[in-house]
């Protein structure tokens, strides 16, 4: 399978259209990992300096446990208390590690 954009001189048919398709791909990947780090950093910099406490937990896992324990299923208890099922998922297995 081969790509020819029609807008720029990229055709993938030929080695030199491959090599430059995969070089975009690799600066793409680096930037998006200068950005990971610089995120990571700006992080760890506001936690030192007790701005950033990360995003409070609106999932009440005292409630998924009531909820559990009078019978309901994990898909209901997410369509009762209007979250995803993953989190009710994740509530009950970190209740269950406790």
């Amino acid at each position: 399978m081969t790509l020819k954009a029609t807008e720029q001189p990229i055709d993938t048919s030929s080695a030199a259209g491959k090599a430059f398709l995969d070089m975009l791909g690799v600066f793409a990947e680096f930037e998006t990992n200068l950005r990971r780090e610089r995120q990571m950093e700006g992080i760890a910099a506001a936690k030192s300096r007790g701005v950033y406490k990360g995003r409070k937990p609106h999932v009440d896992i005292a409630e998924i446990r009531r909820l559990k324990s009078d019978g309901m299923g994990p898909t209901e208890i997410a369509k009762t208390l209007n979250i995803g099922r993953a989190s009710v998922y994740r509530a009950l297995r970190e209740t269950a590690a406790s």
